[in-house]
């Protein structure tokens, strides 16, 4: 990675996400989660319908956080739904340099009375993640209440 990205990161900005946004959130989204490879299992729904997703529902209703760049590439994303982190993405480019934790910094800035949020089994390094940054695993299942049938842990962050 170029000296330029690792700038580009560490003077990012982290501002609330608006309807225009909603195809930068998507995108994020979508290229995280099919980077992840086998960390994370493939997504059952289309880019497509991800992406009405996003502009319907995420993006209206949730508390949306975009990562941008100095030149306004987005680099990031937070979705937060009540206590819960719904979403917790970083482009691929940018993965490993410090966003993620601004952002869960962030999302306990937001929810200082706690969060809570679902990561799957065979996501370590987001397991290794969490733990870091003082969640604690509150439940273990076997993946028969999410979409994709794959086992996941529920964190908890109690607060400070």
């Amino acid at each position: 990675m170029d000296s330029s990205h690792a700038v580009r990161v560490d003077a990012a900005t982290l501002r609330r996400a608006a309807p225009r946004d909603a195809g930068a959130v998507a995108d994020v989204l979508i290229s995280s989660r099919r980077a992840a490879g086998d960390a994370i299992p493939p997504a059952v729904h289309p880019d497509a319908e991800t992406r009405e997703w996003v502009r319907t529902v995420v993006v209206p209703a949730w508390e949306v956080w975009l990562a941008e760049d100095t030149e306004g590439r987005p680099l990031g994303v937070l979705v937060l739904d009540g206590d819960w982190v719904d979403q917790l993405y970083i482009e691929p480019a940018s993965t490993g340099m410090g966003l993620g934790s601004r952002l869960i910094q962030l999302a306990k800035s937001r929810r200082p009375d706690g969060l809570q949020l679902w990561t799957f089994a065979s996501n370590t390094a987001a397991q290794r993640f969490y733990l870091r940054h003082g969640f604690v695993v509150a439940e273990t299942t076997d993946g028969s209440g999410n979409e994709e049938q794959a086992p996941d842990i529920r964190f908890v962050w109690p607060g400070p």
